[in-house]
C-alpha cells in the first residue's frame, strides 16, 4: 500500500511541469481544506496592488478563481453568485474574483448582464497566485486556436503569451487563514451551484462563531 501510494506521488508529480503548471486541466493538485491559504498581491480594477494576508484576516473569505470575462460560462456563473454575493457578505464574508485577465479588462470584458457588478475583481495576469493555488494549466494550442476563432483571445485577455488558465475554483478560508472548503472541476462548464457554496459558508460562519 505505501509503495502504491508513493506511486500515485510519483505520477501526480509528473502531471506538473517544471513551471508549477500542470499540464492540462485534469492534472491540476488544487490546495485542500485543512492547508493554509497562501498570501498573494494581485492588481485591483486600477491596476493598483490588492495584497492578501491570510495571516491577519479579520472576515471568513469567499475566494473565487474564474478564466475570465471573455468566458461565456464565467459570465454566466458570475450573474449567478450575484444573489450569493450578497448573502455571502451578509454572514460577514469577503468575497474575491480572481481572473487571468489584465486589470483594464476586469471589467470591459464582462457581458451587459454582469455591467452593473460590485465584485471586488482582481487580475492574476501572470497566473502567479493561481498556481499558489493549485489550479493552473497550460493550454492546449488547439484550443487556443479555437478559442481565438471564436473570439476569445487569451493573450489579449492577459496580455501575456504564457497561454496558462485557471481550472475555475472556490476556496472558503476561515479567519485562521486555512481553507475550510474547496470546489474545482477541469471541465469548465461545470461550476458550484450557488447553493451549495451558500451552505458550506453558513457551516464555516457557525463554526466560526462557536471557536
Amino acid at each position: 500500500m505505501r509503495l502504491l501510494f508513493f506511486l500515485g506521488l510519483m505520477f501526480c508529480a509528473t502531471q506538473v511541469l517544471a513551471d508549477g503548471v500542470a499540464k492540462d486541466a485534469e492534472s491540476v493538485t488544487p490546495l485542500l481544506p485543512g492547508m493554509s491559504a497562501p498570501a498573494f498581491t494581485a492588481r485591483d480594477v486600477q491596476g493598483e496592488p490588492f495584497h492578501f494576508d491570510p495571516a491577519a484576516l479579520r472576515k471568513p473569505v469567499a475566494l473565487v478563481f474564474y478564466r475570465g470575462g471573455w468566458c461565456p460560462f464565467c459570465n454566466t456563473q458570475l450573474g449567478q453568485l450575484r444573489a450569493a454575493e450578497d448573502e455571502l457578505r451578509k454572514m460577514g464574508f469577503d468575497v474575491l474574483f480572481v481572473s487571468a485577465d489584465r486589470p483594464e479588462k476586469l471589467y470591459a470584458s464582462l457581458k451587459e448582464e454582469n455591467a452593473d457588478v460590485e465584485y471586488t475583481l482582481l487580475s492574476d495576469s501572470s497566473m502567479e497566485i493561481t498556481q499558489t493555488y493549485g489550479v493552473a494549466y497550460h493550454v492546449d494550442e488547439d484550443y487556443r486556436l479555437w478559442l481565438l476563432g471564436m473570439d476569445m483571445d487569451i493573450e489579449d485577455a492577459s496580455g501575456e503569451t504564457h497561454h496558462v488558465l485557471p481550472v475555475p475554483s472556490i476556496f472558503l478560508i476561515d479567519t485562521t487563514g486555512t481553507i475550510q472548503f474547496q470546489y474545482s472541476n477541469p471541465n469548465y462548464k461545470v461550476r458550484l451551484h450557488p447553493e451549495v457554496l451558500l451552505a458550506a459558508a453558513r457551516v464555516l460562519r457557525d463554526y466560526e462563531a462557536g471557536r
